[in-house]
């Protein structure tokens, strides 16, 4: 039983050989003996496809150099042979280089000169080579969590080059991000049809930053800005809001401000646009500060009361729900009560605007700011020394770039002309008063 059974496995493997082995047949001559030689397929296949790579990485090179070749021959005409009508001739050539999948390649560079004198720069040669074409390459690697020391082992070994070494790749980070951060500034805000602001202080790896994240009329979000600063104080504040005043945010329209609850920025904004500027302080903040003050046994019941009195659609209703909070916390702690009482007013805003729900719900904290630094926080993870400020400012304002190509319309989007027409109505009563 033993022996048929170790026959059958024997026959088995046999056949599973034969199917990764190809048999190749060669004839010595005519009527004579013939004989056979076994080759692994698998591995032959492997060492082709690796060749075929090895091919199309060449190829790539060759279209390059060609490309160049064929510009230099508008301008100077073949090789060998003068064409008075064109505005050079050959050169020479020297040692170049391309970027070429993440890399430096050496290629050799045609020179062509003017007949006014000069040297014509080539315009294909100049765009293979360009320093943003390695920055980009970079900066695409980085923002997938490739540390600079793991750079060079994550863009394959089908061609050689150079300028892959942690200290350059560090250099092309730094050139990527401080463009990055540049565009983020420079952008015009006037385009874009701004209705909520919100602003929020960001401790990021021992640096304050604060963030500056505008909803438009139709339910889409933009990062506005970013300010670093020792502190969340009021000139760091207002540096960025008048950086943003410069760049189209208008003092003459009304928006509605979300804050984390700083009166740093709130007197900022009113510093800007107004004493009546419309202020909504961040619940979720507010909820906070107060919980700081009380033992965890309060915790739970001081959550179900804010939110139910923040949750009545009338905003009179509301008002008195939240004093009752309000007395309730002073029976038990005056500090938690004397921080509910503190900027109160501000909390009720959206019931103000009787906004929908949706809207309410989204507009009554920061939490927009608090999910683009969450993905700010998670790709900077690899990093192990923060050198300064600008370092800081310089990867959140990348990487907020970066999240804000994957955010998505608010929830509610739909209803954003009842918060257009409630910030309307607001103007029209003011200058009825004034």
């Amino acid at each position: 039983m033993r022996k048929a059974y170790q026959k059958k496995t024997n026959r088995s493997r046999r056949k599973l050989q034969k199917l990764d082995e190809q048999v190749v047949k060669v004839e010595v001559g005519p009527g004579q003996a013939t004989f056979q030689m076994v080759l692994p397929l698998d591995s032959l296949l492997t060492e082709v496809a690796d060749s075929i790579e090895q091919m199309a990485c060449q190829a790539g090179l060759l279209l390059m150099k060609a490309m160049i070749d064929d510009e230099v021959e508008q301008v100077a005409g073949p090789k060998g042979l003068h064409n008075e009508q064109l505005p050079g001739y050959r050169w020479g050539k020297e040692e170049g280089h391309t970027v070429f999948m993440g890399r430096k390649v050496a290629i050799e560079k045609p020179r062509v000169r003017s007949k006014k004198g000069g040297e014509i720069p080539l315009r294909r040669y100049q765009a293979f080579r360009h320093p943003q074409r390695m920055a980009r390459a970079v900066q695409e690697k980085i923002l997938r969590r490739v540390t600079t020391r793991d750079y060079e082992g994550v863009i394959g070994d089908l061609c050689e080059g150079y300028g892959i070494q942690r200290s350059s790749v560090s250099r092309h980070w730094q050139a990527a991000s401080t463009r990055q951060l540049q565009e983020l500034l420079e952008k015009d805000l006037r385009p874009l049809g701004i209705a909520v602001v919100i602003l929020d202080g960001k401790v990021f790896h021992d640096y304050t930053l604060i963030a500056a994240v505008g909803v438009d009329w139709e339910g889409r979000k933009h990062v506005l800005g970013l300010w670093p600063g020792a502190t969340e104080n009021a000139e760091v504040c207002g540096a960025l809001l008048d950086h943003l005043i410069e760049r189209g945010l208008s003092p003459q329209e009304n928006y509605l401000f979300i804050l984390d609850g700083s009166k740093a920025l709130k007197k900022a904004v009113t510093a800007r646009f107004g004493p009546k500027a419309l202020i909504q302080r961040c619940r979720v903040h507010k909820e906070n500060n107060v919980k700081s003050h009380l033992a965890q046994e309060h915790h739970k019941l001081l959550s179900l009361k804010l939110k139910a009195a923040w949750g009545a659609t009338d905003p009179l209703q509301a008002r008195k729900e939240l004093q009752k909070v309000h007395d309730w916390l002073a029976t038990i702690n005056l500090a938690a009560a004397r921080s509910l009482e503190e900027g109160l007013e501000e909390t009720l805003t959206v019931n103000q605007l009787q906004l929908p729900p949706m809207l309410h719900q989204i507009f009554c904290c920061t939490n927009i700011i608090e999910s683009a630094f969450s993905r700010t926080e998670d790709l900077c993870r690899n990093v192990k020394r923060w050198r300064s400020a600008n370092m800081a400012w310089r990867w959140a304002g990348t990487v907020l770039r970066e999240a804000q190509g994957r955010f998505h319309r608010i929830r509610g989007y739909r209803e954003m002309p009842v918060l257009l027409r409630a910030l309307k109505k607001t103007i029209a009563t003011e200058q009825s008063v004034a």
